[in-house]
């Protein structure tokens, strides 16, 4: 059954830009320029205008962020060069705020033994917690990462992908003893590939149905017995400046 993204908000005059909704199994965008199977290219196809804008990647014209194709939430595509210069450049300042919500398990060993991890391993009290660290590539086609900081080996070090701090906002805002699980809320500014997962996973709050940073679902017959229990469902940013877009979807892990 063909999957198809929900358009939030169009572009106008005064807000050139597309806020869209991409459901779980959806690519965000394209790996080449005839590839068709993703949210970005459903957009094109609605609003053709939207390849007026040149991004940092020709093929993704003005998509501003993207999601991992396991997660569903929403995004961002800038309909000016304009706007989307304008809304880069408030990432880069830490001014375009995306949040997220989880269902994780609670394992303050999940970190030890999926290996790779900093030695500081973080701890997740009652309420918050705020998770830093750089990134680098790590396992097998590099298809993971693994937060890196000041205590980490050499090794590690070296293989930075880029010497920039990324910072996960964790509010716990459910817990349950009996069955180790919590449901949290992330916030973040400018992302790194996989940072929320990862920074949940090295607090002890991997999230459910996670096959690359939740210990239980590595190599195990629960790999297709439950998605993955995490979606992007809120986005804020200024534009023009002083002016506060917010836009939020409450239905998760559709």
């Amino acid at each position: 059954m063909a999957i198809h993204i929900d358009i939030l908000k169009e572009s106008e005059p005064e807000k050139p830009f597309l806020v869209i909704y991409k459901p779980k199994g959806l690519a965000s965008a394209p790996l080449t320029a005839d590839d068709k199977d993703n949210a970005l290219a459903q957009a094109l196809e609605a609003f053709p205008e939207l390849r007026e804008v040149r991004g940092k990647k020709e093929i993704e014209y003005g998509l501003l962020h993207r999601l991992d194709t396991a997660t569903d939430g929403l995004m961002v595509i800038a309909a000016t060069q304009e706007c989307y210069d304008f809304l880069c450049e408030e990432q880069k300042q830490g001014r375009f705020i995306k949040y997220y919500k989880a269902e994780c398990n609670v394992n303050p060993d999940n970190a030890k033994m999926l290996g790779g991890f900093p030695p500081d391993t973080q701890s997740s009290p009652k309420q918050s917690i705020l998770v830093e660290s750089y990134f680098r590539p790590y396992g097998e086609g590099r298809k993971e990462v693994r937060p890196v900081t000041e205590k980490s080996g050499k090794a590690a070090l070296q293989k930075l992908g880029k010497a920039k701090l990324y910072t996960t906002e964790i509010s716990i805002l459910k817990k349950d003893e009996a069955s180790a699980r919590a449901e949290v809320e992330c916030r973040i500014a400018e992302g790194y590939r996989h940072q929320v997962r990862c920074h949940l996973a090295w607090a002890g709050l991997p999230v459910i149905g996670d096959q690359l940073y939740n210990f239980e679902y590595k190599d195990s017959d629960k790999k297709k017995a439950e998605k993955l229990m995490f979606s992007a469902i809120k986005i804020s940013f200024e534009y023009p400046r002083g002016d506060l877009n917010s836009y939020d979807r409450k239905d998760t892990w559709t």
